[in-house]
């Protein structure tokens, strides 16, 4: 039997990283290619655990470098692309808005041409809830697949392109593709800048944490593994052409996620420091997701247990995240919240 050919763009990230190690302990006869620029969010520690694995292999390269994406499928005959790769974090997208551009969509763009080229079998464009835009504070409302496009912010505006390039060559090409929109992920080597793993840093570090203008943004949290459950899902049973929302039903306004953690952590609330509001800050994302679970998948973390084997994960990796927030990080940080 033929094995597969698996490439994961994005898989020294956090989302892409952890689906990577799911994929090569999951599907040993599968070949897992791990396709990565390593900039300053790629980390490859993550995957000491599976780097000697005959099925585990790691590419370093620029999704949208045309020439050497072509030299590496002309390479490898791969069945699968999981598109990971983003620039993902909005703060820095407000700052440098061109990095996003070139990396989500004209990243994309080579990608999905390379994959037109060779034939793939599939290609599963992993996005965010966030390009639907924002959400009043009516409970009962919720993003669908067929809510309209309307992003706020250069990143998901960016990510909203790179979603429409997808459906584009699909529709004009036939390209076998799927596309997944999931709401914000936590767990397991989350990069620090973002809000969970950056409160349980700062808090283990007795330092103040900054919650933007009063709090009260509201998201849905989904762990990053049944994340990797839902993509699987979606690479193996997704109906061609169709997006999939994907939700962990797990609504909490920021400064609950955070009090939540200092309280956790046994610590008291006056670490908290309210800054300014961040620019086009979208009210609250929440997700329907039943057309996902119609094809067989649901959520199986609720925020509390998530949460707090989160917490106990960076309490037992407290090597990985104290390196990262040195040096360079730090001068980020400063910047962004208190310049």
């Amino acid at each position: 039997m033929t094995r597969k050919k698996v490439l994961v763009t994005g898989g020294a990230g956090f989302i892409g990283g952890n689906f990577v190690q799911y994929m090569v302990n999951k599907y040993p006869q599968y070949d897992i290619y791990n396709l990565d620029l390593l900039t300053y969010a790629g980390d490859l520690t993550k995957h000491r655990d599976i780097e000697l694995n005959d099925n585990y292999y790691f590419v370093k390269a620029d999704i949208a470098d045309r020439e050497t994406i072509i030299s590496i499928f002309e390479k490898e005959k791969f069945n699968y692309i999981i598109h990971f790769a983003a620039e993902s974090h909005v703060d820095r997208s407000i700052t440098e808005p061109e990095i996003f551009v070139r990396t989500n969509v004209l990243g994309t763009q080579v990608l999905l041409d390379v994959a037109k080229q060779f034939e793939i079998t599939k290609f599963v464009h992993v996005s965010t809830d966030e390009v639907y835009g924002e959400l009043d504070f009516d409970p009962t409302t919720f993003f669908t697949e067929e809510t309209p496009l309307q992003p706020n912010s250069p990143y998901s505006a960016s990510k909203a392109s790179s979603d429409l390039l997808v459906r584009a060559y699909h529709e004009t090409f036939g390209l076998p593709v799927n596309i997944t929109r999931c709401s914000n992920n936590y767990g397991p080597f989350h990069f620090p800048e973002k809000l969970i793993p950056l409160t349980i840093s700062r808090v283990l570090n007795a330092q103040k944490v900054p919650v933007y203008g009063d709090g009260k943004n509201i998201r849905d949290w989904l762990h990053v593994f049944d994340h990797c459950t839902a993509i699987d899902l979606v690479l193996h049973e997704g109906e061609n052409g169709e997006v999939y929302n994907v939700g962990g039903h797990n609504e909490r306004t920021n400064l609950d996620v955070v009090k939540t953690i200092i309280s956790a952590l046994g610590k008291s609330e006056d670490l908290i420091e309210f800054v300014q509001d961040r620019l086009g800050h979208d009210k609250r994302y929440a997700i329907d997701s039943n057309k996902l679970q119609k094809l067989g998948w649901k959520p199986t973390y609720t925020f509390e247990t998530g949460i707090a084997q989160t917490i106990k994960w960076y309490l037992d990796h407290k090597e990985w995240w104290e390196q990262i927030i040195s040096g360079d990080y730090q001068n980020y940080f400063e910047r962004q919240y208190y310049l």
